[in-house]
């Protein structure tokens, strides 16, 4: 029997589920508009690769270079997977602890909490910027429900946390019978039956 799931499988999971989005694109549709306001698919897979760096900052440090997003999304990606990875296996690095807007954490807990959780949500959010449907892993979804319920009013206003910083966007109403996954996504923001044009 298996124990529970480390940070470092956890985000070795995600991170494989959101490369696989990448790699399934049509070449022509990067430019395409997304569930998220006035980002296109590109700019989801920008803000991804920010949240992976973001996540170096505390420890003053930041991703190796790599491809741009419009040159090579998979191998930006990768690059980005890749770093986070070799600082999760070293375990004096992962046990470090890091100054964040949510206060004190192990740099683990945080790449747990910010750099590995926002690639759930967003592989969605990629997939149908590409024109293709995408189901979250229902224990994700499962996880994700209780936090999502209790979201404070401030992560819905806008540059709260800094010019340009939206967070989450107003609640879309979704019947109370709907599949979780789609009581979720409305709660984080998003139409669950948004297609790209």
């Amino acid at each position: 029997m298996s124990g529970p799931e480390s940070i470092a499988d956890r985000y070795n999971r995600r991170a494989t589920t959101f490369a696989a989005v990448i790699a399934a694109a049509p070449p022509d549709r990067w430019s395409s508009p997304s569930p998220c306001t006035a980002w296109t698919a590109a700019d989801v897979l920008q803000h991804v690769l920010d949240m992976q760096a973001a996540v170096f900052t505390p420890l003053d440090r930041s991703l190796s270079p790599a491809p741009t997003v419009d040159a090579d999304p998979l191998g930006a990606f990768n690059h980005a997977r890749t770093d986070i990875e070799r600082a999760l296996a070293d375990t004096a690095v992962a046990a470090t602890t890091v100054q964040t807007p949510m206060g004190p954490s192990t740099f683990a807990e945080h790449v747990d909490g910010v750099a590995s959780a926002d690639m759930v949500v967003h592989g969605w959010d990629l997939a149908r910027a590409l024109g293709f449907e995408h189901e979250i892993d229902p224990a994700e979804v499962e996880a994700a429900w209780p936090g999502a319920q209790e979201m404070p009013d401030i992560m819905r206003v806008p540059e709260a946390f800094g010019p340009g910083i939206i967070v989450f966007g107003p609640i879309v109403e979704v019947p109370d019978d709907a599949p979780l996954q789609d009581r979720l996504l409305g709660l984080l923001g998003r139409d669950p039956h948004w297609e790209a044009p």
